[in-house]
């Protein structure tokens, strides 16, 4: 069980295929399982020329995704200038994949989940659905996810979402507001207005869709990837102790609820 799965039975109709992570009673969290079965995914699209869009989501609607699961252990290179980090390669962009992919995001998208948002050309959500940034709560840089997320929310929205940690959650219909997020839908029809979209992008001449993912992404290409050489360094630099970060996550639950916005 790999914790993801890839629905291609609309593929010959629709061009379009779905990719879910399934992991429901971790929230969705990736594992190196989950982890190794997203690159695969998106690795295999660029072979597919039948798959012409992609939509990603999240099983059930507790959650898109909340991250790397925590009970993952990743062991880390002594030197302060590397660092390995398993969420690396799960997005689309990673794998050189240009073909167009809409997340459908239900519940809550965190922390790790972002490696993915970031990736996708936009996102639709549930009205319910609810964005959070643990990272700094538990002693971590939040680096890679910042500087996705960097790329399509005003900065003092960023900021606030990375630096509030786990005390605060930004809200889908103030996430739409900002850019975040393109379109809200009722509870549990996210999916539907993914495909929908998706089925309209599959539906042109791939070569022009292709074309125009890659021109738009070139437009960001320079400022993100002088951005992402910085993160490993920032992340051995400031990250607590893996002790000192089990304490905080084991203390979560104390103080004030979050406070949506």
């Amino acid at each position: 069980m790999t914790g993801v799965s890839v629905d291609r039975d609309a593929v010959a109709e629709t061009g379009v295929a779905v990719v879910v992570l399934d992991r429901q009673s971790r929230l969705n969290a990736i594992d190196l399982a989950a982890a190794e079965a997203l690159t695969a995914a998106w690795r295999s699209f660029r072979h597919d020329d039948a798959v012409r869009a992609v939509v990603v989501t999240g099983a059930g609607d507790r959650a898109f995704s909340t991250g790397i699961d925590r009970a993952v252990d990743v062991p880390q290179p002594t030197s302060p200038y590397s660092i390995d980090d398993p969420l690396i390669a799960i997005g689309p962009k990673a794998n050189d994949l240009w073909k167009p992919v809409v997340a459908a995001v239900e519940g809550m998208a965190c922390g790790g989940a972002f490696y993915l948002l970031g990736e996708c050309e936009f996102v639709i959500a549930a009205r319910t659905a609810t964005f959070f940034d643990p990272h700094t709560s538990y002693g971590m840089v939040s680096a890679y996810e910042s500087v996705l997320l960097a790329q399509r929310m005003p900065y003092g929205e960023i900021a606030r979402l990375a630096l509030m940690g786990t005390a605060e959650r930004l809200g889908a219909a103030r996430a739409h507001e900002i850019g975040l997020v393109s379109e809200l839908t009722e509870p549990g029809a996210a999916r539907a207005a993914a495909l929908r979209c998706a089925t309209t992008m599959a539906s042109y001449p791939t070569d022009a869709v292709q074309g125009t993912v890659r021109a738009l992404w070139s437009a960001r290409e320079p400022v993100r990837s002088a951005a992402l050489s910085l993160a490993p360094h920032l992340i051995a630099l400031g990250n607590a102790s893996p002790a000192a970060q089990a304490a905080r996550f084991a203390s979560r639950g104390d103080g004030e609820p979050p406070r949506v916005r």
